[in-house]
């Protein structure tokens, strides 16, 4: 994992679950090649336990710290130290993943990903300073016309197709073509799952739209 010579690193970890923080605990001490320094559950005690532990890997839930200010004042103290996230399920979409990267993380892996691929993770941060899980890789957006973009953004304000026809004033039947257009697009079953599609792809979290 290491080049010789160097110590292992040591890792410490900020997470809410006890039973989640006794198991990383074990994971990284029978690992070798890591040092495991210590826990907390609560992120206003980061800050103290990195200046007494100083790691060299810190990994964060994400629900600790959803917007990046957490990790953005430990990478400013340190700038050496590796962050992961450990990244929920809520937050596993494009706009997450990205913000925390600006923020500072150095790594993204899912929280629930087996315990292979999380030393997996820790060990190519640390060989090569970042490192994001394949699951959580920004894909590319499907790529909508304008208007299908208007109209996917008027269904997920719950309005119906007779409503969105009012809104942009066409015709129903052209706003039931374009609809058909945005599930084909987003590979969705239906108007619902079209916009959680969209939602997690990062297409309607305060993105701007991309069109043909």
């Amino acid at each position: 994992m290491l080049p010789p010579g160097r110590p292992a690193p040591g890792v410490a970890l900020i997470d809410p679950v006890p039973l989640y923080r006794e198991g990383l605990s074990a994971l990284i001490r029978r690992t070798p090649g890591l040092r495991w320094l210590g826990s907390t559950g609560d992120p206003h005690a980061a800050v103290r336990l990195h200046e007494q532990l100083r790691p060299d890997v810190l990994l964060i839930d994400s629900v600790l710290d959803p917007v990046g200010h957490l990790t953005r004042l430990l990478a400013e103290r340190d700038p050496a130290l590796l962050v992961i996230g450990l990244v929920r399920d809520a937050h596993s979409h494009a706009n997450y993943v990205t913000s925390a990267l600006e923020a500072g993380v150095r790594g993204v892996v899912p929280r629930s990903a087996e315990s292979g691929q999380i030393v997996r993770v820790i060990a190519e941060t640390v060989r090569s300073r970042g490192y994001v899980h394949p699951d959580l890789r920004p894909k590319e957006r499907p790529t909508l016309t304008r208007r299908e973009y208007e109209v996917l953004t008027l269904i997920a304000d719950g309005l119906e197709n007779q409503q969105v026809a009012n809104e942009l004033i066409v015709s129903v039947e052209t706003v039931r073509t374009h609809v058909k257009g945005i599930l084909r697009k987003l590979s969705a079953r239906d108007r619902t799952h079209a916009v959680s599609l969209a939602y997690r792809s990062g297409l309607l979290i305060g993105c701007p739209a991309v069109f043909e």
